[in-house]
């Protein structure tokens, strides 16, 4: 998967970005079943994109995780450090087991394709990198509401296309560009420009389309934030105000992630908080990149 900091204080910072781990707005009869599956997703993901194996000996240890799950999904126990406590987490509360594949073909996918011929690709690739884990967590909570499951995986789609749109000259040290191939080559942006860290007036206008795209679909599932009760609810308008911020800057930076990747600061989150605890009082955008959480979601 592409790496990147958290996207908001939830997340751990430096890993799985997009997975909310002991968070202090998670209720304590949550946090050991959330931290089982993290280990399973940061683990995984670690197989995929660390080290110097090669894809083949990669793909050969993820075969072994799907196993894994196999003997999870047929009732088996297992003292395995990572798959003992992630079988008490589905079983605890019966977690989709669809989710782990959908997670575990997306990392295998990482170990052998590179390109992305189009959009289209890219969010067949986000529907199993990301989508799984807002679908997890709304499992946690017992909330199967299939219009929740949509606003969800719109949110989760989002926030992996900002990861991506970070983590551009990270991702090609490793050797991938995420970005749509066919719009890059519309639009006159080479993966020359990416080697080179260049910024032209081509590569803003590329940018401006892929930030304010994943701004609309950041924004097409915010309802969530306000139909979610209680701390998911608290904790799913963060995630909303945090992807919308990093869009922020984003753009003020004119999609120059190669001088400096934007991240949230110390400074971002007594505002995040405050708009996160009362939505209802920001109803209207105080600047023109802003976003408000009213009685009706996260809007600009």
């Amino acid at each position: 998967m592409s790496s990147a900091d958290p996207v908001v204080p939830l997340f751990h910072p430096g890993h799985y970005e997009n997975f909310p781990v002991a968070s202090i707005l998670l209720p304590w009869r949550l946090r050991s079943a959330v931290r089982a599956v993290y280990a399973f997703a940061r683990s995984a993901d670690d197989l995929a994109d660390e080290g110097d194996a090669t894809p083949e000996a990669r793909r050969a240890a993820l075969a072994l995780y799907r196993s894994q799950i196999d003997l999870i999904a047929a009732g088996e126990t297992s003292t395995d450090p990572i798959f003992g406590p992630l079988a008490v987490a589905i079983r605890r509360h019966a977690l989709p087991l669809a989710a782990f594949y959908d997670l575990l073909d997306a990392f295998d996918q990482d170990c052998i394709k590179t390109r992305y011929a189009d959009f289209g690709e890219v969010m067949q690739y986000c529907r199993r990198s990301a989508n799984p884990v807002g679908r997890l967590m709304l499992a946690l909570f017992d909330d199967h509401d299939p219009r929740h499951q949509a606003w969800s995986d719109g949110i989760c789609s989002a926030l992996q296309l900002i990861n991506m749109l970070q983590d551009v000259a990270i991702d090609w040290q490793k050797g991938r560009v995420y970005l749509p191939q066919d719009e890059m080559h519309r639009a006159g942006v080479t993966e020359r420009q990416i080697a080179a860290g260049e910024v032209d007036f081509l590569w803003v206008l590329f940018m401006r389309t892929q930030i304010e795209r994943a701004r609309r679909m950041l924004h097409a599932g915010s309802p969530l934030g306000v139909a979610l009760k209680g701390r998911i609810g608290l904790e799913m308008r963060l995630i909303l105000l945090g992807g919308e911020r990093i869009l922020d800057k984003l753009e003020a930076s004119q999609g120059n992630c190669f001088k400096a990747r934007p991240t949230l600061t110390l400074r971002d989150w007594p505002k995040l908080f405050w708009r996160a605890l009362f939505p209802r009082s920001h109803k209207k955008t105080t600047h023109s990149g802003g976003t408000s959480c009213g009685t009706g979601g996260c809007s600009r």
